[in-house]
């Protein structure tokens, strides 16, 4: 997402939104510093916004609890954050395709964004570099990623309020 076209701190005007985070323990540093500049962007940009932060054991945990927040919280976005640093095997890859896949289909089924910023890395440095950076943060990047899809479902939303299901 590094130079996207994301806009910097837009004003989200209108009913007050939640932006749920669903934040791995596993590599707690890179995490909470994700969480951190996450929660600052949001709350810039949508002060009135609520921000209820969820704490999973591990990046393969996230999908699940992200299925649970869809059906039972008011959440309008959720964002994902965890860190998987490859290894000697292929458990890293297996645990990304997995969270990847099972983030995504919660998404189109639940019709709500999630913002995946569970990062597959080769190395320490990486995720310091995406992590603890300043300049380049991941979860900054997911704050910006997550208040243009609340404005985008806002619009959507006004849009096409009582549209059914075309095919039935």
């Amino acid at each position: 997402m590094a130079g996207s076209s994301l806009r910097r701190r837009p004003r989200l005007i209108g009913p007050r939104k939640t932006v749920a985070i669903i934040a791995s323990t596993f590599h707690e540093n890179y995490v909470a510093s994700m969480i951190e500049h996450a929660r600052d962007e949001l709350l810039a940009s949508m002060p009135n916004a609520s921000v209820p932060l969820y704490r999973v054991p591990g990046a393969h945990e996230i999908p699940v609890c992200a299925s649970y927040v869809t059906s039972h919280t008011n959440a309008d976005v959720i964002i994902a954050l965890g860190v998987i640093i490859r290894g000697e095997t292929e458990h890293a890859d297996l645990v990304a395709t997995s969270v990847f896949s099972g983030l995504q289909e919660i998404a189109v089924h639940q019709e709500i964004p999630i913002i995946n910023e569970v990062l597959l890395l080769d190395s320490e440095a990486q995720a310091k570099e995406r992590c603890l950076g300043e300049e380049i943060n991941r979860g900054t990047e997911a704050g910006q990623a997550a208040v243009s899809m609340a404005e985008l479902f806002i619009k959507l939303r006004e849009t096409y309020p009582d549209v059914v299901n075309k095919t039935g």
